[in-house]
């Protein structure tokens, strides 16, 4: 429905922007506005703050890159937060944030569809509770994960384990003597095998493409930090160069471990693919004492385990899939005016990719994190305000 049709549901009309999520990029957007004066309405169908991280994650996690890389605007960690601050350290970071922005999301508001009704010229949200919305301005702060990926097997109905997606593992304690196949080798695969095996578990991790492993810290500096230092005066394939050879001095030949690297560089397949390096936390040593199993692609999943694509065939008593998320934006927002890709991802890169047409904005979708995020919030911000001050403005520079 490229035009929202008149109904008989109630309209709330809302004087500010109406963003639609709470997690880390919604908190930023409200924050950033609220910093300009500019009150905002946030949209949240769960029933608290940032619940891919609350409801959605494992226990060990901790933050991949630096802390003052992950700062949301306006407002740092506590000072006493370890250099890579842990899930619940997070959590309380965004619950402490939405506190002292005076964000208070509407809890338990499911959107059902957003599109642009010309007639008056705004955008109408509406929800699972039949109440609409109508605000001048969109912000899409759903985030790139919302839906977890669950792919298609073969005999994957047959098997007579448990099947669970990363998005419901919370610790290898409920997997221990048990031996598991971990289908998936990002920084979730390699850090799922990893706690499997510290709680006395057996895995076994898939790897069906190329992988770039890091380390996460080089000579005591962070390697996140040491990359952006590097891009400033060297070009992205010297600072690629450079990448690859401090992870082969460190890790060796990892293409023996039947982790093959791609031939595009780590920050270049980031950059077109959005395929994210892993950042190595001990998984790696494990891989090479054999204690983490290194299986190829599976082909078919049986009733007792899993046969692969080398012909390699293996009994397991449970399959995590640690396959990673996707957008959901195509389900819901009907009129994207060439914001987003048919993935849901924002279609032009960063720094760009933050503003549509006719109000419509989104936050976090461009593959560049929590830094991204903020990028995004404070330029929505500041466009939003000479919008709202200058209404004749029809462009701001995406600086």
């Amino acid at each position: 429905m490229g035009e929202a049709e008149a109904d008989s549901s109630p309209s709330t009309w809302l004087p500010g922007p109406l963003i639609v999520g709470a997690g880390p990029s919604g908190l930023a957007v409200a924050a950033c506005l609220a910093d300009v004066g500019i009150p905002s309405t946030v949209l949240e169908k769960s029933s608290c703050v940032a619940s891919l991280w609350q409801h959605r994650t494992y226990d060990r996690l901790r933050l991949h890159l630096p802390k003052q890389f992950c700062e949301l605007p306006l407002m740092g960690f506590p000072d006493g937060f370890p250099k890579y601050p842990s899930k619940h350290q997070f959590i309380s970071y965004l619950e402490s944030y939405a506190t002292a922005f005076g964000i208070r999301p509407r809890f338990g508001t499911e959107v059902l569809d957003a599109a642009f009704d010309r007639g008056i010229g705004a955008w109408r949200v509406r929800t699972r509770g039949g109440e609409d919305f109508v605000s001048r301005w969109l912000v899409v702060a759903t985030g790139e994960n919302a839906e977890p990926v669950v792919p298609e097997f073969p005999g994957m109905e047959r098997f007579g384990g448990r099947v669970v997606h990363t998005c419901a593992y919370r610790s290898g304690a409920d997997f221990t003597g048990e031996k598991v196949l971990v289908v998936g080798c990002g920084n979730s695969g390699m850090e799922v095998s990893l706690d499997l095996f510290r709680n006395d578990a057996r895995p076994h991790m898939v790897v069906r493409n190329t992988v770039h492993v890091l380390p996460r810290e080089m000579l005591g500096w962070s390697t996140f930090v040491v990359t952006m230092a590097l891009l400033r005066w060297l070009p992205l394939r010297l600072v690629d160069q450079f990448l690859c050879a401090m992870a082969h001095l460190m890790f060796g030949d990892t293409d023996r471990l039947g982790l093959r690297r791609p031939k595009l560089g780590p920050m270049e397949l980031k950059n077109l693919a959005g395929k994210t390096p892993v950042l190595d936390v001990g998984a790696l040593a494990l891989i090479r004492s054999g204690n983490i199993k290194v299986m190829r692609g599976v082909k078919e999943i049986t009733r007792g385990g899993a046969k692969f694509v080398d012909g390699m065939e293996e009994q397991f008593d449970a399959i995590i899939l640690a396959t990673g998320y996707r957008s959901n934006v195509s389900s819901w927002l009907m009129d994207d005016g060439g914001l987003f890709t048919k993935e849901g991802m924002a279609k032009d890169p960063f720094p760009g990719g933050w503003k549509g047409e006719k109000g419509l904005y989104c936050v976090g979708f461009t593959r560049r994190g929590l830094l991204g995020a903020s990028h995004d919030a404070l330029n929505i911000a500041r466009d939003i305000l000479l919008r709202r001050n200058n209404p004749s403005s029809h462009h701001l520079a995406k600086q």
